[in-house]
């Protein structure tokens, strides 16, 4: 079967974005879904403590990973921008540029991860009755590290030349896998949380092998050939220019939602449940946030390669417009079924109670949320990664740190901790606002600028 990319540099702006989003959408979804089954089974058939040790790990787990995943946002840009220049000896030399820091990376991750894990988790004064269970699922899954990094650099070349449709595919087989795992697992074998484990671990092996097919099958320029898989310098720096920055940036929030993992886990075991059931929770309406700011990143790249400036900034205004009416939607949809939601987790009342009262504070403002990932996306995009790894620095990681340990001591309660995610999305937003308005981001050759105002000068005559 023939894959047909999206050309985004062509066409009605507000349809290219949705129809290049929407697979993005539905893998994000399946990835989100098989995370979500994990935490589900495990709590339905292993008990709270159980469900507590593998929700304890998804921040920590975020943070370690966040750095080498940003990595792979860096070589997406730079394929898309290649892709729009039509530049295939560059585009060669990245893809397997690409592949060879994603090999790197997981190898580094997996011992970091071995090692790390324990100490870690004891230093988030996670409780001690779920720590070995806790310790035992990161460990596998970091064990994973390798495949989990060469999907996401595999899918990540695919849909920044305009093939978001593959991806999904190789992600629903994926999904569909994990769960059938994870109830063979957990409800059938009696494995627990390792069974949980190794069930995502499988899942990810096969995804890799999948999109590692579909690139050496590949009659195309961004072909990948595994014998000559290694780093190119000038490509390859270009690449850690964008892709540094955005790890930095997803080590940065994962870090301060560490932070604030902490204080939930002083608040005891059905807490941390709840509060992880909640994050698996508003995982599907971020999962469709972030299609959204994939497809901007990819759209600039595309954009900006092709010189086609003036398309991009219409391509950002129309995205936030977008973004903001899948979110309320989302949202809306999900707070009016949040006790439901909540039960399918865990029927535990406390737990339930947790659950609710975090989709409550998250999902109120996550709108707001959507548009600064937009904005993050459309900067990435540009080549301008540092903006959105800075602006992250102070306004969510510096601000939820020092609200955490300044302003909650003076009101130590669940939901003056969860204050902390509305407030920073706040801050972020009012910052970005001012940047977009004062300075041009968007960058332009002025021989390019003096064409566009001719060109408008002999419309309007």
């Amino acid at each position: 079967m023939r894959i047909r990319n999206v050309a985004l540099t062509e066409g009605t702006i507000w349809k290219k974005l949705l129809i290049f989003a929407l697979p993005l959408m539905l893998s994000n979804f399946l990835q989100q879904l098989y995370n979500t089954a994990d935490l589900l089974i495990v709590g339905r058939f292993a008990g709270t403590h159980a469900q507590a040790a593998v929700g304890a790990t998804g921040n920590l787990a975020n943070m370690l990973v966040g750095f080498f995943v940003g990595l792979s946002t860096g070589c997406a840009v730079v394929v898309a921008q290649m892709y729009g220049a039509e530049d295939e000896d560059g585009l060669y030399r990245m893809v397997h540029s690409a592949i060879s820091i994603a090999l790197l990376s997981g190898v580094i991750l997996s011992v970091a991860g071995y090692f790390l894990s324990t100490p870690l988790l004891r230093l988030m004064n996670t409780p001690e009755e779920i720590l070995a269970d806790s310790s035992s699922y990161l460990r596998i899954f970091f064990a994973g590290a390798i495949p989990s990094l060469l999907y996401n650099m595999g899918a990540g070349i695919l849909r920044s030349v305009g093939d978001s449709k593959r991806p999904f595919y190789f992600l629903a087989v994926s999904s569909i896998t994990n769960i059938i795992l994870d109830l063979l697992f957990i409800a059938v074998l009696g494995w627990g949380v390792q069974g949980a484990a190794w069930a995502t671990v499988i899942s990810q092996v096969l995804a890799a092998v999948l999109v590692l097919v579909s690139l050496t099958r590949s009659e195309t320029s961004y072909r990948l050939y595994l014998r000559d898989i290694a780093f190119h310098g000038e490509v390859g720096k270009r690449a850690l220019t964008i892709g540094v920055p955005a790890g930095l940036q997803s080590v940065l929030i994962s870090g301060s939602n560490v932070i604030i993992q902490t204080a939930v886990n002083g608040f005891g075991t059905a807490a941390v449940a709840g509060y992880a059931s909640a994050g698996r929770l508003d995982g599907f309406v971020w999962v469709a946030l972030n299609a959204i700011a994939l497809a901007m990143m990819t759209f600039m790249g595309q954009n900006i390669g092709a010189g086609k400036f003036e398309r991009a900034k219409q391509g950002l205004k129309q995205a936030l417009i977008l973004v903001v009416i899948v979110a309320g939607s989302l949202c809306a949809v999900f707070l009016l079924f949040s006790k439901p939601l909540a039960l399918l987790f865990n029927p535990d009342p406390e737990v339930t109670y947790y659950t609710m009262r975090v989709m409550l504070f998250i999902l109120t403002l996550y709108w707001l949320f959507g548009i600064n990932e937009v904005i993050g996306g459309a900067l990435r995009g540009v080549g301008r990664s540092m903006v959105p790894m800075l602006v992250t620095l102070t306004c969510m990681s510096a601000f939820r740190v020092f609200w955490i340990y300044v302003i909650m001591p003076l009101n130590p309660t669940f939901d003056m901790m969860l204050l902390a995610y509305p407030l920073s999305w706040v801050l972020t937003f009012i910052v970005y606002f001012i940047y977009m308005k004062k300075v041009d981001w968007l960058p332009i050759p002025k021989d390019t600028e003096k064409a566009e105002e001719m060109e408008n000068i002999e419309a309007n005559a």
